[in-house]
């Protein structure tokens, strides 16, 4: 009797228990269940998004790669610009946007470049490839754009990370376009320090040396000032040097 007396307690002691927190237990599992099959969803909606936007910029790589000179570029600008759009959280959407930059220099419309390069700077992590390749980039379209004030003030106060090399480049050839010879001469001289040391960033050895060659004193004073503009600018329609070979072919 004891015995059962016990359980019997045992089971009123429940009973009382449910009456109080039954209804709360249930919302709690229901809660932890939803919350549960909710992150799987979003987990497997994050990774079939991924795919699209990789699959979406390997389309995109392969139009660019059969794309001529002088050939219509609307096609190639709206796929990257769809990229852009439909995955902007992605990291092919900056990816892509490097591209519609690197175009619009090419058609010599560097207010379209500036502002596809700040929508990247804008999303890409700081001290990321992308951040310092689209600073570096920035920095050639706005002096290109009469800004080198501007352009040199990027150069100088950003983090180059990897690309340190190309960054004292292009120090160099804005400088070189101001007339502020000594100065660019001294660039120069660092990215080959920095590319000897293995932090260059597509570097062109031989297109650098030419110019520290042209900077002796002698030659400086021959240099006019439109010999100087071209040879600050190795990327007008190349503004860009690194463009494809600088970004993923595949993820």
């Amino acid at each position: 009797m004891e015995q059962y007396r016990t359980e019997e307690e045992q089971v009123e002691a429940l009973k009382k228990w449910w009456e109080e927190n039954g209804r709360s237990t249930i919302v709690a599992i229901i809660v932890a269940l939803g919350l549960g099959f909710g992150w799987q969803g979003w987990q497997r909606y994050e990774e079939g998004e991924s795919e699209a936007a990789s699959d979406r910029y390997q389309d995109l790589l392969q139009q660019m790669s059969q794309l001529q000179p002088d050939a219509d570029q609307q096609a190639v600008v709206d796929l990257a610009g769809e990229i852009r759009t439909e995955h902007s959280r992605s990291t092919y959407a900056q990816f892509a946007a490097l591209h519609m930059a690197r175009l619009a220099v090419e058609r010599g419309d560097m207010a379209e470049a500036e502002a596809q390069l700040r929508w990247v700077l804008g999303r890409a992590d700081k001290g990321s490839d992308t951040h310092q390749l689209a600073q570096l980039r920035l920095a050639r379209v706005l002096a290109s754009n009469g800004e080198s004030a501007q352009a040199l003030t990027i150069l100088e106060s950003a983090d180059g990370g990897s690309y340190l090399a190309a960054y004292a480049v292009a120090k160099g050839d804005i400088l070189l376009m101001l007339e502020r010879t000594d100065e660019a001469r001294e660039a120069y001289s660092q990215a080959l320090i920095l590319a000897a040391r293995g932090e260059g960033g597509q570097v062109n050895l031989g297109m650098v040396q030419q110019k520290l060659q042209s900077l002796s004193p002698a030659a400086a004073r021959e240099l006019s000032a439109g010999q100087a503009v071209e040879a600050a600018q190795p990327a007008a329609g190349g503004a860009m040097e690194a463009s494809v070979e600088a970004l993923p072919t595949e993820e």
